[in-house]
């Protein structure tokens, strides 16, 4: 797991907690020092990325206000970059889906994150795509923050089996019903909506930039 200053913190601990049992998890950063979450929480790698090993089974990405800054890391892209083609498994949660794109590694493949930034996609080569999770390949993204949970239990019916999902599942007690019918665009009031949208923007913009920089075009996505 690639975690980074300003991170959203449920899109690491959700695939985390679903995940620990049965893996063993290294939690890489450039440094072991200190930083903090797009929260303000305190977070802390236990490995640094020059230490690493040269193969992992599982890489993941989770994302965060943070992402682009992420996305400019070129010590984070650099190990993505050389990492991912030999693991099992690419994965993401969330905006981590643009740091995997950062690094290119979605180039031709179906992917999802936040429903907000689908529009970002495009920009690194992949094929936006509205599910909760998206499997193509050995490529696994799950969407926006929470579906990390979800994403965490596809991964490890994938790995192992489902009957180990179900037990992971119902250790969590994860059986949602939200006490609002209001977590996607299609079924919320639009100035929620509205409201999300001028909360991203920033970070939709600041992919824009990266990709221009690095002397991409803009792709569109309807």
């Amino acid at each position: 797991m690639i975690p980074f200053p300003g991170l959203t913190m449920l899109d690491l601990i959700g695939p985390y907690e679903t995940l620990r049992e049965h893996t063993d998890v290294h939690l890489l950063h450039t440094t072991t020092d200190e930083f903090f979450s797009d929260s303000g929480a305190p977070f802390r790698a236990t490995e640094r990325l020059a230490d690493a090993a040269d193969h992992y089974d599982v890489i993941f990405v989770p994302g965060g206000n943070g992402t682009a800054d992420a996305m400019r890391d070129p010590e984070v892209i650099d190990f993505l970059a050389t990492r991912g083609p030999r693991a099992r498994y690419v994965t993401s949660v969330c905006t981590g889906s643009l740091v995997l794109g950062a690094a290119g590694l979605l180039d031709g493949y179906r992917a999802t994150t936040h429903w907000s930034m689908l529009d970002a996609l495009p920009l690194f080569g992949a094929v936006p795509t509205q599910q909760r999770v998206v499997i193509d390949g050995n490529r696994i993204t799950g969407g926006g923050v929470t579906a990390g949970i979800d994403f965490g239990l596809i991964l490890l019916a994938e790995m192992f089996d489902e009957e180990t999902a179900r037990y992971a599942q119902l250790l969590l007690e994860y059986d949602p019903h939200p006490p609002f019918d209001s977590g996607s665009p299609r079924s919320t009031s639009r100035q929620a909506v509205q409201r999300v949208r001028e909360y991203v923007a920033p970070l939709l913009t600041s992919c824009e930039r990266f990709v221009t920089e690095k002397g991409g075009g803009t792709a569109e996505y309807s």
